[in-house]
């Protein structure tokens, strides 16, 4: 027996063709989270700025599977356009993951460089209004998920963080559309990592988390039970001690 879309039934311990979007999806954790929603049965809306690396992972995880969406989450048009595209392919948004971001703002907030900031504000704080904004009415129609991520960095204080700046204000954003979407049935979860190995850093980081560890974790989060919502998620490695 087909589900209510069409697609075939994968049994429980599978979501049954549910549609994620995610942004920053090209690398890191985006591209980890792809895999680990592909294999629990998400058909997936792939969103990023690099195009040759969403083909790359479209063509590993199928194109049945994933739709491939360049999109600079700066720009307003880019997001609506790509939410668009989602419902064109696919019909409806049930998930979100509001993954993009940057980091490296070295000089503190007495040498740092004001383009960089601007950039990273830009990413990790307007850009992800705008892919609320943007996913917000689709996932009112869906009574989906929204998860966003902030960091470990936006919950305690790091001297000189401009980074940690915006990832308080993402935990904030999170909070504050909770509020918003109150009765609508959508759920909200901020994703809270401590130091991750990913393409943030020029050198590997031995003792980090892994991208999949945090790709885990996403999917807890979007397959509990629609009576069940995780607030809030801190992941830090065994190693670190905040």
């Amino acid at each position: 027996m087909g589900s209510e879309r069409g697609v075939p039934e994968m049994g429980r311990e599978e979501e049954d063709g549910r549609v994620l979007l995610i942004t920053g999806a090209s690398s890191g954790i985006g591209a980890a989270t792809a895999r680990h929603a592909a294999q629990a049965g998400y058909r997936l809306v792939l969103a990023a700025r690099r195009q040759d690396k969403l083909d790359a992972l479209v063509e590993e995880l199928g194109e049945a599977r994933a739709l491939a969406v360049p999109c600079n989450v700066q720009e307003w048009p880019a997001q609506q356009a790509m939410v668009a595209a989602a419902l064109a392919h696919f019909g409806a948004i049930d998930a979100v993951f509001a993954n993009a971001g940057r980091g490296g703002a070295p000089g503190g907030y007495s040498e740092g460089d004001p383009e960089v900031w601007r950039d990273m504000v830009l990413t990790n704080v307007y850009g992800l209004m705008l892919t609320v904004r943007a996913t917000l009415a689709a996932l009112k129609a869906s009574r989906g998920h929204l998860v966003v991520m902030s960091s470990n960095a936006g919950r305690r204080p790091l001297p000189g963080s401009v980074y940690g700046a915006t990832k308080w204000a993402a935990t904030g954003l999170a909070y504050n559309v909770r509020g918003e979407l109150h009765g609508t049935g959508v759920r909200v979860t901020v994703i809270e990592p401590g130091l991750v190995d990913t393409p943030f850093f020029d050198e590997p980081k031995p003792d980090a988390l892994r991208p999949d560890d945090i790709a885990r974790a996403v999917l807890f989060a979007l397959t509990q039970p629609e009576s069940v919502n995780l607030h809030e998620m801190v992941i830090t490695p065994t190693a670190q001690k905040w």
